[in-house]
């Protein structure tokens, strides 16, 4: 027996790789997490609500159309109407609901003229919400 130094081992180096597995396996696990909670989070709350007549959801607005041709001719919901007629249906639509809105849509050749005596008709009758219907341009 000799005295001497033992000779020793050499410890593990370090590693210059990154080890992926074990983050794959992180990720999945947090993934397979939130596909289990998410449906519980979307409806964690049921009510039974009250039922009641006064919370009923509220109606489409109404509206009436008016077109204009080329000729001038107009045209009450598409069914074509005298000047006299016109008047009398709006009052109608007015009596109805005063705030019921009128759709214009006029031909690009109509005269002005004609457009504002329509509008004036609608006004008359007691129908102030007006809307001018127009297509958008093409690029």
């Amino acid at each position: 027996m000799a005295f001497g130094r033992l000779e020793r081992t050499q410890g593990p180096q370090p590693m210059s790789e990154i080890n992926v597995t074990p983050l794959v396996d992180v990720m999945l696990v947090l993934v397979v997490i939130f596909i289990l909670t998410a449906p519980l989070l979307a409806s964690s709350l049921r009510l039974e609500l009250p039922r009641t007549d006064a919370a009923s959801p509220g109606d489409a607005p109404k509206f009436v159309s008016i077109a204009l041709d080329k000729a001038g001719q107009a045209f009450f919901n598409d069914q074509p109407v005298g000047p006299a007629q016109l008047a009398e249906r709006l009052a109608g639509a007015a009596r109805a609901d005063p705030q019921t809105e009128v759709q214009l849509r006029a031909d690009a050749a109509v005269p002005y003229g004609r457009v504002v005596e329509v509008m004036g008709a609608a006004q008359k009758a007691g129908l102030n919400r007006i809307g001018f219907v127009a297509e958008p341009r093409n690029p």
